[in-house]
C-alpha cells in the first residue's frame, strides 16, 4: 500500500469510488487536497466561486444520476456553499462537500478562516456534517456518505478535515465496502391499496421528483386502473405529452383542488405535497389517500394518508400492476380534463403574456433529450406549470430551497456530466447577477450552452407580490448591465432576436457554437 499525504490519498479514494470530477477552489487551507488529484485522474473545475462551485457538483449530480463533489476551504469557503447544501437537501441531490478545517479552535482565536462551529453550521443545511479526527475515520465517512447515497433518500454530506491531517501521511484508503449499487427494489405488502384501487371509479395519480425512475411502472398502473393523473413540477415527464386523462403540470393551480376532490382514490408517489408543490396547504382531496415513498417523515405529514406503503416507487407500481390483473375502466372523461387544463392555461397566460408562447417556440426547436437548467425567474415559473416534458429528469429548477444564482453553474454541471448531450440554462436578469462570474467557467470548457436571459428589469415577481399585497413597490428595480456585452467580454457569444423566428435562430446557433451563447429576451420579443 502507498503512503502519502491524506489529502492526495482522499482523491485517490474518491476515484476509486468511481468519482470522475470535482469542483472546487483551492486555498491554502485545502491545497493538500489537490496534491492528489492528477494523480488520481481526476478532472477538476474551478468554479469562480464556492457557491458556483456547490451549484456545479448539484447540477452534474442531477444530469448523471452519481454523486457531486466539491472540495472547499476552511470558513468562507464552507460557509459560501452552504447555499447550494441547502438547495441540494430540499431537493434530495446526492453531493459530497469535504473541507478542510482548522487543528484547534477552543484555545486559540484570530486564526485564518477560523469559524466558531464549522461542523455545526454545515449541519444545518446538511444532511449530516462530521470532522474526520483520523485518516481512517475520513475514509469511513466518505464510504458512509456513497452507500447512503446509493440505499436512502439522496441528500448532501459535508466532511471537514483538519489541515495537519490532510497534511500528514496516510496509507491507502481500504477497498470499498460491499454494497448494493442501488436501493433494494423490494415492495410491502400492497394487498390493502390494491383493494381501495380495485374498488375506485376514479382513481387519481400524483407522481413527484422520487418518482421518476418508476415512469415505465406509473404509466402501466394508469392504465391498469384507467387513473387520471397529475405531476409535480419535479415529475414533469414521468406522463408523457399526449397521455390520456393527464392534468399535466398544473397542481399548483388553485383550481387544481376541486378537479382533485373528485378523485374517490388518491395515489400520492415519490411527493412530500409540500408548499411548493401545490401552494395551498390541503391537496384538496376528499377521497381516501396512498402514500409511497422511501422517507418515513413524509409518510407521516399532515396529508395523513389512509394507507402508507414505504419502498421503492418501481417496485410498488409493478406489485400493484400485478395484484389488479385486468384494466378496469373508470369515470373520468378526456373532455373534462382537457376543459381544465385549456382553462388553466390561459390563466397563466393571463397573468404573464407573452411567455406561453416563446415557451412553445422553444419546445418546438430543442434538440431532443434537451436538459435545462432554471433559475427562480418569472419565466421558469411559467414554464413550470406549462412546458411538458418528453421524459423525465429533464428539467431541473431550484424550487424548494428557492435560491437565486443557481441556472448558470448547474447547468455547467449538467453539460459535464452528459458530453456530446445538450443542456440549456434559463436565467432572469438579477438572478443570473447572483453567478455571473461561472459564465467564465462555461468559456473555459468550450461548453455549447444556451443561456436564455429572461429580463424584465427587475425583480418582476416580488413588485407583483407587493401589489397583491397592497405595499408600495420598493426596492424591486436595479440597473442592468449590457449583458451581451459582459457576455462578450468573458468570451462568450450573445443574442438579442427581436422575434419568435430569430429566437429560433438564436438557440440553434448557440448549440452548434464552440462556447457558450447568451441569449438575451426581454417582454418586448413579441411586439417583433
Amino acid at each position: 500500500m502507498t503512503s502519502r499525504p491524506l489529502g492526495a490519498q482522499i482523491s485517490h479514494m474518491l476515484k476509486s469510488r468511481g468519482v470522475e470530477t470535482i469542483f472546487g477552489i483551492p486555498g491554502v487551507h485545502n491545497q493538500e487536497m489537490y496534491r492528489g488529484i492528477e494523480e488520481a485522474g481526476i478532472t477538476h473545475i474551478l468554479a469562480r466561486h464556492e457557491q458556483g462551485a456547490g451549484f456545479m457538483a448539484d447540477g452534474y449530480a442531477r444530469a448523471s444520476g452519481k454523486p457531486g463533489i466539491a472540495y472547499v476551504i476552511t470558513g468562507p469557503g464552507l460557509c459560501n456553499i452552504m447555499t447550494p447544501i441547502g438547495q441540494a437537501y430540499s431537493d434530495s441531490v446526492p453531493m459530497l462537500v469535504i473541507s478542510s478545517c482548522l487543528d484547534e479552535t477552543a484555545a486559540r482565536r484570530g486564526q485564518l478562516h477560523q469559524m466558531k462551529d464549522q461542523e455545526g453550521a454545515a449541519r444545518t443545511v446538511a444532511d449530516w456534517s462530521e470532522t474526520a479526527l483520523t485518516a481512517q475515520a475520513a475514509y469511513d465517512l466518505i464510504d458512509r456518505a456513497m452507500t447512503e447515497f446509493a440505499l436512502g433518500r439522496a441528500r448532501p454530506k459535508h466532511l471537514s478535515v483538519p489541515i495537519r491531517l490532510l497534511q500528514g501521511m496516510a496509507e491507502a484508503a481500504p477497498s470499498a465496502p460491499a454494497r448494493p449499487s442501488a436501493r433494494p427494489a423490494t415492495a410491502p405488502d400492497v394487498a390493502a391499496a390494491v383493494e381501495v384501487l380495485r374498488a375506485a371509479r376514479r382513481p387519481l395519480i400524483v407522481a413527484g421528483g422520487g418518482a421518476t425512475e418508476a415512469a415505465a411502472a406509473l404509466n402501466q398502473l394508469r392504465e391498469v386502473t384507467g387513473a387520471a393523473t397529475f405531476t409535480t413540477y419535479a415529475g414533469r415527464g414521468i406522463f408523457t405529452p399526449g397521455t390520456p386523462l393527464h392534468y399535466g403540470n398544473f397542481l399548483a393551480r388553485p383550481g387544481s383542488a376541486d378537479e382533485i376532490a373528485k378523485a374517490d382514490v388518491v395515489l400520492a408517489v415519490g411527493t412530500e405535497l409540500s408548499q411548493v408543490d401545490l401552494w395551498r396547504d390541503h391537496l384538496g382531496h376528499t377521497g381516501k389517500m396512498i402514500r409511497v415513498d422511501i422517507d418515513a417523515e413524509v409518510l407521516s405529514d399532515l396529508s395523513r394518508a389512509d394507507i402508507t406503503l414505504a419502498g421503492d416507487a418501481a417496485a410498488v407500481a409493478e406489485a400493484m400492476c400485478a395484484a389488479l390483473g385486468e384494466p378496469v375502466q373508470s369515470l373520468w372523461t378526456q373532455a373534462e380534463i382537457d376543459a381544465a387544463r385549456d382553462r388553466w392555461r390561459r390563466e397563466v397566460d393571463g397573468q404573464l403574456p407573452g411567455i406561453g408562447a416563446i415557451c412553445d417556440t422553444l419546445r418546438a426547436c430543442l434538440p431532443k433529450d434537451t436538459m435545462i437548467f432554471s433559475d427562480m425567474t418569472q419565466f421558469a415559473y411559467n414554464a413550470n406549470e406549462i412546458w411538458e416534458l418528453e421524459a423525465p429528469g429533464l428539467w431541473h429548477h431550484p424550487s424548494g430551497f428557492g435560491t437565486l444564482g443557481y441556472a448558470l453553474p448547474a447547468a455547467i454541471g449538467g453539460a459535464v456530466a452528459r458530453p456530446g448531450l445538450p443542456t440549456m440554462c434559463v436565467a432572469g436578469d438579477y438572478g443570473f447577477q447572483y453567478t455571473l462570474p461561472e459564465l467564465g467557467v462555461a468559456v473555459e470548457l468550450g461548453l455549447p450552452l444556451p443561456i436564455l436571459l429572461w429580463d424584465n428589469g427587475k425583480l418582476k415577481e416580488i413588485e407583483d407580490s407587493m401589489v397583491r399585497s397592497q405595499i408600495a413597490p420598493n426596492a424591486v428595480v436595479a440597473r442592468n448591465p449590457d449583458f451581451c456585452a459582459l457576455a462578450r467580454a468573458y468570451g462568450a457569444g450573445a443574442a438579442e432576436p427581436q422575434s419568435l423566428g430569430a429566437l429560433t435562430e438564436a438557440v440553434n446557433a448557440a448549440f452548434a457554437a464552440s462556447g457558450p451563447t447568451l441569449i438575451r429576451v426581454t417582454p418586448d420579443l413579441l411586439g417583433g
